[in-house]
């Protein structure tokens, strides 16, 4: 089934597009099954990527990236989605990582990082949550305390995307233990810093392919400009202000795909028969994915518009929570009404809509929980 074009595309972004598509079909694809055992990708995908110009797509050219915009990063989610693939979590260094560095970074900390991030030689990671803390961003334990010209950095991360091959890493810290949110700062800490060590990459149930890993820091010792941002208490309001982005590209990924996961079984059940028709030929079939075509456009609107909002400034806090909660509830019920459509295979792993389902379920978790994000836009009521 033929997706509507969105409004924000151009011929530009369908040459990126095609690009996105040669470089996945090609470096990704036939990988797919190798970096869910190894629980990562190789390390050498981040650099062809900075090769062909897939990192940093909305960072400045000044700075090594491509000069575009967040539909830059859009298109790139979305052959990402029509890969099947989960691994490779460029999303958040090109969209997220990167976007802390261009908004409060120092001109030299920009001229540094980002070339670096955009050429793959560099990949980026963020550390806020910890064992204890998930949605409660100004609970965090971890401390940089400063001594002299340097801040030492203790505690613990997990859940971290990246954490196993990040060579740099933002990590949310509390440079004042006793002043609450407005003690939270940014600090960014090299991989290669002694007293820095990676845990395991954990075991999780769905997304194999990524290695969420575990940090520790143990009496990490960085030079005070290391701080991201012009005075220390600053980091609450900058991940307030930089998460609404990484829940729009949470829910981008999220309506793309339940429009890959329409496009799968609408070909599989015109394909496959039981009792001499097609699947498809049954009315409960054709029902339920009649169903799933009407949401799937739906959300395809209403991603769009986000889209637009927040290529001209105009995205708001509440807008993006219900995006970010509706698109990923929906997208796993989507998940969930096709694997039935496929029957037994549906729980194979061999077909990508089982992967789909259980890589789904963490989308209704991460960059705030969906209870979170009722409770955010309940405020607003």
């Amino acid at each position: 089934m033929a997706t509507p074009r969105s409004s924000w595309m151009n011929e530009d972004l369908d040459a990126l597009r095609d690009l996105a598509r040669a470089f996945m079909a090609k470096e990704l694809v036939p990988n797919i099954d190798k970096y869910r055992e190894q629980h990562h990708v190789d390390r050498d995908l981040w650099n062809k990527a900075g090769e062909v110009g897939l990192l940093c797509l909305s960072i400045p050219e000044e700075y090594g990236g491509g000069g575009g915009t967040f539909a830059h990063e859009a298109v790139l989610l979305e052959e990402q989605a029509r890969a099947v693939d989960t691994a490779w979590g460029v999303s958040l260094h090109n969209g997220i990582v990167a976007h802390y560095l261009l908004a409060y970074g120092t001109e030299e900390q920009k001229q540094h990082w980002l070339p670096k991030m955009a050429s793959g030689e560099v990949v980026g990671a963020i550390a806020m949550t910890e064992p204890g803390t998930g949605s409660d961003l100004q609970a965090v334990k971890a401390k940089a305390i400063r001594d002299g010209d340097e801040y030492v950095v203790n505690g613990s991360k997990t859940f971290i995307t990246n954490g196993a091959q990040a060579d740099l890493i933002i990590v949310v810290v509390k440079t004042d233990p006793t002043a609450g949110a407005a003690g939270v700062s940014l600090v960014l800490v090299e991989a290669d810093r002694p007293g820095f060590r990676r845990g395991r990459i954990l075991d999780k149930i769905g997304q194999k392919g990524q290695d969420t890993s575990e940090l520790f820091f143990e009496d990490v010792r960085v030079p005070v400009t290391n701080l991201l941002g012009t005075q220390e208490g600053q980091g609450f309001i900058q991940l307030m202000q930089q998460l609404p982005q990484e829940r729009l590209i949470v829910s981008f990924g999220a309506v793309a795909g339940m429009e890959v996961a329409l496009d799968h079984t609408l070909r599989y059940t015109k394909e496959r028969e039981a009792f001499g028709r097609p699947v498809f030929g049954f009315q409960n079939t054709k029902f339920k994915l009649a169903e799933v075509a009407t949401e799937a456009r739906i959300a395809r609107v209403f991603i769009d518009d986000c889209v637009e909002k927040h290529i001209r400034g105009e995205l708001d806090i509440p807008t993006v929570a219900m995006a970010k909660w509706w698109t990923t509830d929906k997208a796993m019920q989507i998940a969930d009404t096709c694997l039935q459509l496929f029957g037994g295979y549906g729980y194979m792993n061999e077909y990508p809509i089982a992967r789909m389902w259980v890589d789904n379920r963490v989308q209704l978790i991460y960059a705030g929980t969906n209870e979170i994000m009722k409770e955010i836009i309940a405020r607003s009521l």
